[in-house]
């Protein structure tokens, strides 16, 4: 091949194949040269064959093989839309189509029969980008009749993501007994267990006579053992149809063992159903409630920590300030128990009860305590929560602990503590209430563990040099309590199953009144008051994470500003519009 000469030009003309389109339009709306009419129950269109055979494989298969097509004058578009069939031959020779709400499941279908692709994907992608809660299951179904996997997993993305929205929309009600069972059995799917059975509930009524026969397969999708006890007991054990259900029946008792039984669960008739995990998008979250802030002012914020984005966000303040007020989480809720109201000029104990919902972004009050009390401890087992010592009305230190039942709203006294103890660190695990250390009336460490037994309603102690913590967190992870801290950098975990303390990897500070929680596993540590080398305090805003697999400590940078004395928690939900930041 002859190389070009220096001099020589390549011309090439952006223009022409454009302007070449637009004159074979011209010939085409003027029948010039035009070999083949297409023709539909009302409509005749002609056009050149060239110019259909170089567009669509359809066309080239029809006018370039021995088909009887080949040869014919007018060919015969059957079941076609002539405005549909007319709208496609002009984007043919001009490259230009209006898509609209109207057309577009037309000219899908029609694109996919004549072998459209780049209108096929661009209906596709009209579809998708106009994709509600309450189309998308529609989409769903028309997406799988026209083999169109990109709007069939968008559409799916859709569906999961927003189920409460989905779930309420006549769709999901003509979904067949295997397209529901596939949804509401998903992982990924965004709802709590208890829209899943509203759901479920609701396509069965829709038509009893002929659904009746699936309850059964369809309430084992329902991941019961993450239902709000409270739920539970009032609107699915007591449900006509589900009671109906023999094997619906049998799921309902060992339910109730599971729930409300404060054995353990470790029991032989346990089935592997209770083991299945929460669904991908439940999410654990960190929770900071009330405490002190930067000049020691008494605080009602509430934070949440989203460890994935690294970001904070603010929800509704509690009702009034509260110094020393006690916090726990429990079914996806946060409780504020007792503590000293600030600004009523009174200094009087609250016995107060407030309840927060993530959901709903309120505070409401719900029974209050047996006995005021601040400076104490709570800690959540099972469908209670119990409010531990702390100071009393007559600035005592109480030995005494209350039980709260959260399913009958009520509290009941239990057995006292051995000896009357001022910041421990607490945790419950496997039927027993951990007391680590704290102080005295003197503020004397006291080396000390106090063991509630909560079926047996009993206490023992047991003595040893190994705690001395006072004004510390603890956390579970797996079958040890990681007590962190208390006036010391020390970081030790006491192992339930051996009954031995293992040390761990020290913090950087010496550290005291910080909070902890567990998320995915690890401790997170929050703010508290750190001791100087020179033994002076200092308030923190550090926020630092422990791996117990690797026994290392890593920063996750800071608070949104110093904090100690408050509630650190950790929150179970599935992430919905209320995660957002509410402006103060």
């Amino acid at each position: 091949m002859e190389e070009r000469a220096p001099e020589d030009l390549l011309f090439q003309d952006q223009d022409l194949s454009s302007e070449l389109l637009r004159q074979l339009n011209v010939l085409r709306q003027n029948r010039i040269l035009t070999d083949v009419i297409l023709c539909t129950s009302d409509t005749e269109i002609p056009c050149h064959r060239n110019v259909l055979a170089s567009s669509s494989p359809y066309f080239r298969a029809m006018f370039c093989n021995n088909f009887i097509e080949s040869c014919q004058e007018k060919v015969n578009l059957q079941g076609i839309d002539s405005g549909i069939l007319h709208c496609i031959i002009t984007y043919v020779y001009t490259g230009e189509i209006l898509i609209t709400v109207e057309n577009v499941l037309y000219l899908m279908e029609t694109a996919s029969m004549l072998q459209y692709a780049r209108l096929f994907e661009a209906s596709s992608v009209y579809l998708q980008n106009h994709l509600t809660p309450d189309n998308c299951l529609s989409m769903i179904r028309i997406s799988e009749i026209l083999h169109c996997e990109n709007l069939n997993k968008k559409a799916k993305v859709m569906a999961l993501r927003h189920f409460p929205e989905v779930a309420a929309s006549e769709d999901l009600k003509e979904l067949c007994a295997l397209e529901l069972l596939d949804y509401l059995g998903d992982d990924e799917l965004c709802g709590e267990e208890e829209q899943v059975f509203e759901a479920l509930m609701a396509w069965v009524r829709h038509d009893v006579p002929t659904r009746q026969g699936y309850i059964q397969d369809l309430f084992k999708k329902v991941r019961i053992q993450y239902v709000h006890p409270t739920f539970f007991f009032h609107f699915i054990a007591n449900d006509s149809l589900i009671q109906s259900s023999p094997a619906c029946q049998s799921i309902l008792d060992l339910a109730s063992k599971q729930m409300f039984s404060l054995y353990s669960t470790s029991a032989p008739e346990v089935k592997p159903m209770w083991h299945v995990p929460r669904r991908y998008s439940y999410r654990e979250f960190l929770v900071l409630v009330g405490g002190r802030k930067d000049n020691q002012q008494t605080m009602r914020d509430v934070l949440l920590y989203d460890e994935k984005t690294n970001q904070w966000l603010t929800f509704a303040k509690y009702p009034t300030r509260l110094y020393k007020a006690s916090a726990v989480s429990l079914h996806s809720n946060v409780y504020l128990l007792g503590g000293i109201p600030i600004g009523n000029g009174k200094g009087c104990i609250s016995d107060n009860v407030y309840i927060f919902s993530l959901k709903l972004n309120q505070w409401r009050l719900v029974q209050p305590m047996l006995v005021p009390r601040y400076s104490h401890r709570s800690v959540a087992y099972k469908n209670y929560i119990f409010a531990i010592g702390g100071m009393g009305e007559n600035q005592e230190i109480l030995n005494s602990m209350e039980r709260y039942d959260s399913i009958y709203n009520v509290w009941e006294h239990t057995a006292n503590m051995p000896v009357a103890v001022l910041h421990p660190a607490v945790s419950a695990k496997d039927q027993r209430i951990y007391l680590f250390g704290g102080e005295d009336m003197m503020q004397n460490p006291v080396r000390l563990v106090q063991v509630y037994h909560v079926t047996r309603n009993m206490w023992f102690r047991m003595e040893t040099r190994i705690v001395k913590n006072v004004c510390a967190p603890a956390a579970v992870i797996g079958d040890r309590i990681f007590i962190a801290g208390g006036y010391t950098r020390r970081v030790i975990a006491y192992d339930t199953k051996a009954n031995t303390f293992v040390k761990c990897a020290d913090m950087k500070d010496r550290r005291m009144h910080h909070g902890a929680a567990v998320i995915d596993g690890k401790l997170y540590l929050t703010g508290g008051r750190c001791l100087t080398s020179d033994n002076a305090i200092e308030d923190s805003d550090s926020l630092e994470c422990y791996d117990p697999k690797t026994d290392t400590w890593t920063s996750k940078g800071k608070l949104p500003h110093k904090l100690f004395d408050h509630g650190c928690l950790t929150v179970q939900c599935v992430p919905c519009s209320n995660l957002l930041r509410e402006e103060d």
